[in-house]
């Protein structure tokens, strides 16, 4: 996302033209979400809540691709037309998932 992020863009713009793929994703993304939600739903003041966060964020988005493939590829496509708003996504991601990493084993 960061080091190529107008690559991605095109890739992304493709992936939201094919529906199949949408509705493929969705059903995976709510089933991963689901999963997290069922084992992991814990609503405390401290870090642990992103990763509640997260799984609801999964099963809402992955409801909103297989109920809606259309909208999201509309929603979807002025996202893709920034390679700027792409690199700042990518950056925080990683931050993101660089401290999930240190809660998780330090």
């Amino acid at each position: 996302m960061m080091f190529a992020p107008a690559s991605l863009n095109a890739v992304t713009k493709r992936f939201l033209e094919d529906q199949p793929l949408v509705l493929i994703s969705g059903v995976l993304a709510m089933t991963a979400g689901l999963a997290i939600v069922n084992t992991h739903n814990v609503w405390a003041l401290d870090w642990t809540v992103i990763v509640t966060l997260f799984g609801w964020a999964l099963t809402i988005g992955g409801a909103s691709r297989i109920v809606g493939a259309r909208f999201v590829a509309e929603v979807g496509r002025p996202m893709t037309d920034s390679p700027k708003a792409t690199i700042v996504v990518g950056v925080c991601w990683a931050l993101l998932g660089i401290f999930l990493t240190a809660k998780a084993y330090f």
